[in-house]
């Protein structure tokens, strides 16, 4: 595959793999407020792993998790609260998680922009055999 089907496979692909990590961030945002008891895991946050395709585009290969142990916060009016007033939250935070999602949504829209150029580029192709 070489031109302009390579290149819309390629800008494809970086579509796929940021939608992928997109939905993680979405996923790691509206649980970055979950409480847990001291004896249960704390909501692990989500980590997307990709790697090269042989084509020069890219894949999801895995997903990785943050610490399942989070952090210990003192709260001994919360529900959940263990007999010394602690609770576990997820090892988080809102601005990093924003700032993955500004790079993602960027690198998503990039993608969307390589694409279009390739598909014009192809249709214009077309277009000359006539």
């Amino acid at each position: 595959m070489s031109g302009p089907f390579q290149s819309l496979s390629i800008a494809n692909s970086g579509m796929d793999v940021y939608q992928t990590w997109l939905d993680a961030v979405a996923d790691n945002i509206a649980n970055i407020s979950t409480i847990a008891s001291t004896d249960e895991a704390a909501f692990q946050e989500r980590f997307i792993v990709a790697k090269a395709r042989q084509d020069g585009g890219a894949k999801v290969d895995r997903v990785e998790f943050g610490n399942p142990l989070g952090r210990i916060v003192y709260d001994p009016a919360h529900p959940l609260a263990d007999e010394e007033g602690f609770i576990r939250t997820p090892d988080m935070n809102l601005s990093d998680q924003m700032t993955h999602m500004i790079v993602a949504q960027r690198a998503y829209q990039a993608n969307v922009s390589a694409f279009k150029a390739a598909r014009s580029a192809y249709e214009t192709a077309l277009t000359i055999g006539r």
